[in-house]
């Protein structure tokens, strides 16, 4: 039987053909990768990196590890000393070192980094160092002589703290802990600032969300049903704002709201009001609420028409032809369909307005701020470290809300259009 011969299959060129498809593979890969890079360029230029920095800048600080070598040397050597009785050798190390930071003028910077757990440590390092020079042993007398809070043990355990350049301890200040004699603890009720506006930032966005989604099915089912010519005029009316500076929609508020503004006026004038009983709608949470509601509505009415186009109004119809009522329909029969828009709508909207700055700053006054206010607010006074985890604690609260939503309702039923 005369042996079976195989050929194998060739291009044109005489290349195989297995071979010249993967190389046609190869290209296309390459040409689509090229394609994308500008976008993972911009991606991680402008998201991965700052992120990534943020991250890094809530654990570092080195405000105090650098103006005190002599005393970090003996914290390294001594990691189990007593905070409540330190022996000599660590107040010669801490003299020594509030010498050296008088001469090279860092004073301000190491007592700024321990303020941080230890208020009062700016004026107490100040004080020290201008005294520096002049002491003599024994140097543990002489700077509890000199100031008796120089023998505190919180004292200790924050410069002890603040000697490592990495540290979460400013996750704990974030979170309202305190640095007592006896250790970390959790402030007073009045004094938990940070966790009060977290749960206040929360609790807007919620109310902010609620509200939007309140104003926004409306509009967005009158968009949905209206013919094409009249539903496209709507649609740039709810479009203008995206044309007009946030800056600008967020004074004009102002200008309607404050208690010689246009809406209390407009009372007045109708009777309503008296002219001394005017409104206090500005510089105060309504103002903020009513401000943030205008700004990010159409966020929320852009997922809802984007679902709403689509439901055939066939089966509202057979609904009501089978006996159900117009509320049986909508709750049955529409509402159910509405659901990936109401989702999407409801997160993009919570989202923006959990980070949201400008509006709460020029509208919220005292009373108006939320957490993004006190993001800025130490980032305005150096104080990056503790922004960033401000900041750190806010993202990782995004992501557990968005890795809730995933388990409970499934992140591929989200529809933005």
């Amino acid at each position: 039987m005369a042996e079976a011969t195989t050929e194998l299959l060739t291009t044109a060129d005489g290349r195989p053909l297995k071979a010249a498809l993967a190389a046609a593979q190869a290209r296309a890969k390459r040409r689509a990768f090229l394609l994308v890079l500008p976008l993972l360029l911009f991606v991680l230029f402008t998201f991965l990196i700052p992120i990534g920095y943020m991250l890094k800048r809530s654990f570092e600080h080195d405000g105090f590890a650098s103006s005190a070598p002599a005393l970090v040397a003996w914290f390294e050597a001594n990691p189990d000393f007593d905070p409540a009785n330190p022996p000599e050798e660590a107040y010669a190390a801490l003299v020594q070192d509030l010498a050296r930071m008088q001469t090279e003028r860092t004073t301000g910077i190491a007592g700024t980094r321990i303020n941080y757990s230890v208020p009062g440590s700016i004026s107490l390092f100040k004080k020290g160092a201008r005294e520096a020079a002049n002491l003599t042993p024994p140097f543990k007398e002489s700077l509890v002589a000199l100031d008796a809070d120089w023998a505190r043990p919180a004292l200790w355990r924050g410069m002890e703290s603040a000697s490592h350049v990495y540290t979460a301890e400013f996750y704990k200040v974030a979170s309202d802990m305190k640095l007592t004699d006896s250790g970390w603890a959790r402030g007073q009720d009045k004094e938990r600032i940070y966790l009060y506006l977290f749960a206040k930032t929360f609790f807007v966005s919620a109310l902010i969300t609620v509200i939007c989604l309140l104003l926004a099915f409306p509009v967005a089912h009158l968009l949905a049903t209206l013919p094409m010519a009249k539903s496209s005029l709507l649609m740039i009316l709810v479009l203008l704002p995206f044309w007009t500076s946030l800056l600008v929609r967020t004074t004009s508020w102002i200008a309607l709201l404050q208690e010689q503004g246009v809406v209390n006026n407009l009372l007045v004038g109708l009777g309503l009001l008296s002219n001394d009983g005017r409104l206090t709608m500005m510089y105060n949470m309504t103002g903020t609420i009513v401000a943030m509601t205008h700004v990010l509505l159409p966020f929320m009415i852009l997922p809802l028409y984007s679902v709403m186009r689509v439901i055939p109004p066939s089966y509202a119809r057979a609904a009501r032809s089978l006996g159900a009522t117009s509320w049986t329909t909508f709750r049955r029969v529409y509402l159910p369909q509405t659901l990936p828009g109401i989702a999407a709508g409801s997160l993009l909207v919570f989202i923006l307005a959990v980070g949201y700055y400008i509006t709460p700053a020029l509208v919220g006054g005292a009373d108006g701020q939320l957490i993004s206010n006190l993001i800025a607010f130490h980032m305005s006074k150096s104080n990056w470290s503790l922004a960033a985890a401000i900041a750190g604690m806010l993202l990782a609260s995004i992501l557990l809300l968005y890795w809730l939503y995933d388990r409970l309702i499934g992140i591929d039923r989200l529809k933005f259009g």
